[in-house]
């Protein structure tokens, strides 16, 4: 099974007033995230987390805390991720900055693109492929991201023109939707 998350911002004390997490200390964050993460996820599970696990990476109680979740992690690297730390980096089976993959649910097909930031622009944009990013946090922000591409879905544009069905979706731990745990697509495509 595949997964996704961004955004869990683990040790990182501002995140919880910042994005009205609904915790009252990293202690209580840190306890719903693993919960939530190792009730799903197996180790024989692809976790893709897209971006901003942290705050930074050279800590020894963020290295014990990661190397606790379950299943293969692929770190597609956000503007928080520092992987400077070898014992850190050897946590993940994987770590890029950007990422294409398949997946697949109920007989169907699916191509990914995997960021942690909304770009405005990917490979298979508008024919099917899917971007997957973090990032935004606000919701100010990532609604007008939404807008914009809407607005290219309905009008077109020299790159778009013909193309329907522009999909972004964001999978940062705190939306709704994703609630402190990572998602698998039918997960994610069942909200959109």
């Amino acid at each position: 099974m595949k997964y996704y998350i961004s955004d869990l911002h683990l040790f990182h004390e501002a995140a919880i007033k910042f994005d009205n997490r609904p915790f009252q200390n990293l202690e209580e964050m840190h306890e719903t995230i693993m919960k939530n993460w190792n009730s799903k996820v197996t180790n024989g599970d692809t976790v893709y987390i897209l971006g901003d696990i942290s705050l930074r990476g050279k800590n020894e109680d963020l290295i014990a805390f990661v190397a606790r979740l379950k299943g293969k992690k692929i770190l597609v690297k956000g503007n928080h991720d520092d992987v400077s730390d070898y014992r850190y980096k050897q946590l993940f089976d994987e770590i890029c900055d950007y990422k294409e993959i398949h997946d697949s649910f109920e007989g169907k097909s699916y191509n990914l693109v995997l960021c942690h930031y909304p770009i405005f622009s990917w490979k298979g944009m508008g024919k099917g492929t899917i971007l997957l990013y973090g990032h935004t946090h606000s919701n100010k922000e990532d609604a007008y991201y939404q807008r914009c591409l809407h607005r290219l879905d309905e009008n077109g544009s020299h790159h778009t023109k013909g193309f329907e069905n522009i999909r972004a979706i964001s999978v940062e731990c705190m939306k709704d939707y994703m609630n402190y745990e990572p998602r698998t697509l039918k997960e994610l495509l069942n909200n959109f």
